[in-house]
């Protein structure tokens, strides 16, 4: 009667390589999160993740695609936010990218920590993903 969902029914890998990629991958999308303790360090921190790692995990490359495309998305939009502030509309835009640059890397952590590459609804495609990390 109730057919399992096989988005679930999948068995952790026990790759200690797909580990430690899950891991970091989780590490750099929930960096993206640092931006709202220390200025600038959600811009930095998926950066210095990403070129330390990198050659050691391949598997990373196509999270820090996703991390890299978002953060120029959302540079975009905090600047149309704020020339559009002038004229009042620019508020809740900025209020709304406050929201969503809140729950996204937390939802890619958690994609992340499953093998899943998670692209970011909104962003632009400045880096094209590569092959999944899964």
């Amino acid at each position: 009667m109730n057919q399992p969902n096989p988005e679930f029914s999948q068995m952790p890998s026990t790759d200690p390589m797909q580990k430690e990629t899950n891991t970091w991958a989780l590490i750099m999308h929930l960096s993206l999160l640092t931006g709202f303790v220390v200025p600038l360090g959600g811009l930095i921190a998926p950066i210095v993740i990403y070129l330390l790692k990198k050659e050691a995990l391949p598997g990373l490359v196509a999270h820090g695609h996703v991390v890299f495309n978002w953060m120029i998305s959302l540079v975009i939009y905090l600047i149309i936010g704020a020339l559009l502030s002038i004229v009042v509309i620019g508020i809740p835009i900025l209020i709304a990218l406050g929201i969503v640059a809140l729950i996204f890397p937390i939802v890619g952590a958690i994609k992340a920590s499953d093998g899943v590459v998670w692209r970011y609804p909104l962003s632009i495609e400045v880096f094209k993903r590569t092959e999944s990390a899964a």
